[in-house]
């Protein structure tokens, strides 16, 4: 063996262990920096994400999804206003979005000029609370409306109209249900009288609770809960009613109708925002285009029940949401959707006392 060949065999032995050292090093350190870059923290409702839609994510873009749980907007907006609370992804309810917009609690987030934006439906695509969605992406959405029963009514034609409630037909007379909420009440009345509100005319006023104290005859309740049991039971006919609920209701009973008011219903909307100091801003941007593509949109909707705002999504929806206008909205009614106002303070407190004096005549 001539008297280099151990020289360079040495010298491979040495480079060889360099670079074993090299890759071990690579090894604990890379992937530590790329694991925290591809981390997503989700901040939601509980049980309002598919589990195997989070897993897909995953797979489909790299980024590990870690999730936490709040039980209200209140506690959500408490957590955030941390400086180290750790999330990239929350889910605002409008009136929520609304408020950590104004106080500074969300970063750009520039949905509008997401690849997959383009799919987003009217008026979901510029909502009162962020007009140009430059803070928010629209997630899950509903309406509240009514739904009557179609045998109890007969031939007669029934209006798409608040009417239906304030001034029912007689087959209805008595057997009408609203919803112990002042603020849906007051403003469905309002939509049906044409006027705003959040108006602060006396007058005005004046004209919803007459229109509210001559519909208290007709009314049979006033109760949000067990509204999917007294249209099951037949207790009443007709109910103000959420449009989920409605939908529960016509999975037995298909001759039950739900009906978007044509003088205007309010519709609320969870979206998703990045909170100020998100440690991973482009993942959540990632993972909020992702969910503006027509099937995870409708993965999502098959999960929660209700619907989503992206067009194309019908396609994948379970056939009992896609084939039930009470989920799955006609494009031809988005103009009647009215987003619930936040009143000031003063119209609040002149709200509640008509509505004391309306409900302690029960």
């Amino acid at each position: 063996m001539p008297r280099t060949q151990p020289f360079k065999l040495l010298t491979a032995i040495f480079r060889r262990c360099l670079a074993i050292t090299l890759a071990a090093v690579a090894a604990t350190a890379t992937p530590a920096t790329a694991q925290e870059q591809k981390t997503l923290s989700l901040y939601n409702w509980p049980n309002y994400f598919p589990p195997n839609l989070l897993r897909r994510f995953e797979a489909e873009t790299g980024i590990h999804v870690q999730l936490g749980i709040y039980d209200s907007n209140e506690q959500m907006i408490e957590r955030i206003r941390k400086p180290d609370h750790g999330y990239d992804l929350v889910v605002p309810s409008d009136y929520a979005a609304a408020q950590m917009i104004q106080e500074g609690l969300v970063e750009t987030l520039d949905a509008s000029a997401l690849p997959n934006f383009a799919n987003v439906l009217p008026p979901h695509d510029a909502p009162s609370f962020d007009p140009a969605r430059k803070f928010t992406a629209p997630y899950m959405w509903g309406t509240v409306g009514f739904a009557y029963d179609s045998k109890a009514v007969g031939d007669a034609p029934v209006p798409e109209s608040w009417s239906v409630l304030f001034e029912p037909p007689t087959a209805l007379q008595g057997r009408i249900a609203m919803l112990d909420d002042e603020v849906e009440v007051f403003s469905a009345a309002a939509y049906y009288l044409g006027l705003d509100p959040c108006s602060g005319d006396e007058a005005q006023h004046g004209r919803i609770l007459e229109l509210l104290e001559k519909q208290a005859a007709s009314v049979a309740e006033y109760d949000s809960n067990g509204t999917v049991t007294r249209m099951l039971t037949g207790a009443v006919a007709a109910h103000m009613q959420w449009n989920t609920s409605a939908h529960r209701v016509r999975q037995s009973r298909q001759d039950v109708v739900y009906v978007y008011p044509q003088e205007g219903l309010h519709w609320w909307q969870d979206n998703f925002a990045i909170p100020r100091g998100a440690p991973n801003i482009e993942a959540a941007r990632t993972f909020v285009n992702w969910m503006l593509s027509p099937r995870n949109a409708a993965e999502a909707s098959n999960f929660t029940g209700y619907m989503n705002a992206v067009r194309g999504s019908a396609e994948f929806l379970e056939p009992a949401l896609r084939e039930d206008p009470a989920i799955n909205m006609p494009e031809g009614y988005a103009d009647r959707l009215r987003t619930a106002p936040v009143c000031p303070s003063a119209i609040q407190n002149m709200r509640h006392e008509l509505w004391q004096k309306l409900r302690g005549a029960d």
